[in-house]
């Protein structure tokens, strides 16, 4: 069986699927790997590294995806490099099924086994795979990292002989991980820091990192979504977690705003009103941009000033911190890889529940129900 480890060309990408050090397990089962040259350069992985690991490394990008039996990616491939995947070949990686199936056509026709990390399941058995959270632990550290970068003031309360300096206050919006991270972080660099979620079970997670948790009264909705995430909530629950939102807005220094919805569009909580409320310097980091934003000012991928206040939109945070990034993302793969290849041999067992969660498509099907309806709908409308 050969394994290839492609460069990403998705822009501004960084990270790489396998490092050299992951290799050990695979190759121990007679697995050989082919690397695309340069695919671990930015995160520090040489092509040298992956000679002296054993893998070979190989210039040409066609050659890898005609003969490669197993495919880790970081991003879903483009379509004219899924139209080059041998057919029955397997790909593993984020490969965005939920907000865009149609782009997955080519490699489903072609009978492409299709595993999407997004999809596996949050349960305890699997969270050595949950490379959502892996990457959600890199972007909450590097927001408050680039907050902190753009906010013309310090983060923690000094005392010096000219006077005391007080710490700044962060606000996060949305407990899950990357929320969290983002609270540790300020917290560790000296913050005052208040965070909000609709999920008021969240809030025991927030105190335990020494916040202060803002609860809101959302007359008795249940916000608590699968999988650990927040349910879509109503337009008048909304409002309340939006006034709240623009009330502390005022006293803050910096927002990190991280809420999220599988498979949708980020709601709208930051409304211009609270922007506006803002101090002249203020930063706010909108971690939902790659899903429209939780900001109704928000352009993702663009940074705005606005009445003196900057607003981040970044798309893909875990690309500005490729060695460690990549480091994790390749041990939730190599996980992942160990519940479908047994003793140098691919076995696709439909009956566990981790990857029959993760599969997209098997066999010129779609497997995930999800997936189907979508690809469904896009071929009526086309």
């Amino acid at each position: 069986m050969l394994l290839g480890i492609l460069k990403e060309s998705a822009p501004g990408e960084t990270r790489v699927a396998l490092l050299p050090e992951n290799l050990k397990s695979l190759l121990a089962q007679g697995i050989a790997v082919t690397v695309q040259a340069g695919a671990g350069i930015s995160a520090g992985a040489s092509d040298a590294a992956y000679t002296e690991a054993g893998a070979t490394v190989n210039a040409d990008r066609a050659s890898i995806l005609s003969y490669t039996d197993l495919l880790p990616v970081v991003n879903t491939l483009s379509a004219a490099d899924q139209a080059m995947i041998k057919s029955g070949a397997i790909v593993v990686g984020f490969l965005r099924p939920l907000e865009a199936p149609d782009a997955l056509a080519t490699a489903i026709a072609l009978h492409v086994t299709l595993f999407s990390m997004e999809l596996v399941p949050r349960i305890s058995r699997a969270q050595s795979m949950d490379a959502l959270s892996s990457m959600a632990t890199v972007a909450g550290y590097k927001a408050i990292i680039n907050a902190a970068s753009h906010l013309p003031r310090l983060f923690p309360m000094l005392m010096t002989a000219a006077g005391t300096i007080p710490p700044a206050r962060v606000f996060v919006i949305g407990a899950g991980v990357a929320g969290l991270q983002a609270i540790a972080t300020a917290r560790r660099l000296g913050a005052v820091v208040e965070a909000y979620d609709v999920r008021a079970a969240a809030g025991e997670q927030v105190r335990s990192l020494g916040a202060k948790f803002l609860d809101v009264d959302l007359g008795g909705i249940n916000a608590e979504g699968g999988g650990g995430y927040a349910a879509e909530l109503t337009e008048e629950a909304l409002d309340r977690g939006r006034d709240l939102i623009t009330r502390t807005a005022a006293h803050s220094d910096v927002i990190v705003t991280t809420a999220q919805v599988p498979g949708r569009p980020a709601p709208r909580l930051i409304r211009r009103d609270a922007i506006e409320a803002m101090r002249p310097g203020s930063v706010l980091v909108d971690l939902a941009a790659p899903a429209g934003g939780n900001c109704e000012l928000t352009v993702p991928g663009e940074t705005q000033i606005i009445g003196g206040v900057t607003l981040l939109a970044p798309l893909n945070l875990p690309a500005e911190v490729p060695v460690h990034a990549s480091q994790l993302y390749a041990r939730n793969i190599l996980n992942f890889l160990a519940l479908i290849v047994k003793k140098g041999e691919i076995t696709v067992d439909l009956g566990d529940e981790v990857v029959a969660g993760a599969c997209v498509a098997h066999q010129g099907s779609p497997v995930n129900p999800r997936v189907a309806k979508l690809l469904e709908a896009a071929n009526l409308s086309a």
